[in-house]
């Protein structure tokens, strides 16, 4: 059990280093920044959606800006769009799960506000529909996908797909990316520790 343990961790570092060594991505990741502090820095708020693991990795992305970082600082307006139970077992009863998500940027979304979508595939339906739904409202979408980008890659405005097609992988250099976009956006715009 040991190696196993071992190979499980040697696997997320392969990873990361494949991440390192990619400018395009690395390049993607600031313009990300940038275009998150703009948003905030104008007034609009970031909103987060996923599923299952993602949808957690969602609601603590939204909480290092709504919360802190490691800055004691006003709060940032950021929000993961799977947090109101009553919601959400509303519309999927009464509508369908596939728009839990567009029905609520549909609501709130406004001009310049940032959609940030995670899906491991790139590829759920609800998240996709948030993403065009954003683009009506004309919001900006910043997709956080596996490998392929799945069919979150044409519409996403920014994509940061992870150099692998492990889900766990994926999900660990998740919170890997967003929380350096959490720290670099919280520099700029409070200044450093």
């Amino acid at each position: 059990m040991s190696q196993q343990i071992k190979d499980i961790i040697d696997a997320s570092i392969k990873v990361k280093q494949v991440l390192l060594a990619d400018e395009k991505i690395i390049n993607s990741i600031a313009d990300c920044v940038t275009v998150i502090v703009n948003a905030f820095n104008a007034g609009n708020k970031v909103l987060f959606c996923g599923n299952g693991g993602s949808a957690a990795d969602a609601q603590h992305l939204a909480a290092e800006f709504s919360g802190r970082f490691y800055i004691d600082r006003d709060a940032l307006p950021a929000e993961a769009l799977h947090c109101n139970t009553s919601y959400l077992t509303a519309v999927g009863n009464d509508y369908s799960y596939d728009v839990i998500f567009s029905r609520l940027i549909k609501g709130i979304g406004k001009k310049g506000d940032v959609l940030i979508g995670l899906s491991t595939s790139g590829n759920s339906s609800n998240i996709l529909k948030a993403f065009e739904m954003a683009k009506q409202k004309e919001m900006i979408t910043i997709g956080f996908t596996g490998q392929t980008g799945g069919k979150m890659k044409e519409i996403s405005d920014y994509l940061l797909n992870i150099p692998s097609t492990d889900t766990p992988r994926i999900q660990e250099s998740h919170i890997l990316v967003g929380h350096i976009i959490c720290q670099l956006v919280e520099e700029k715009l409070f200044g450093n520790k």
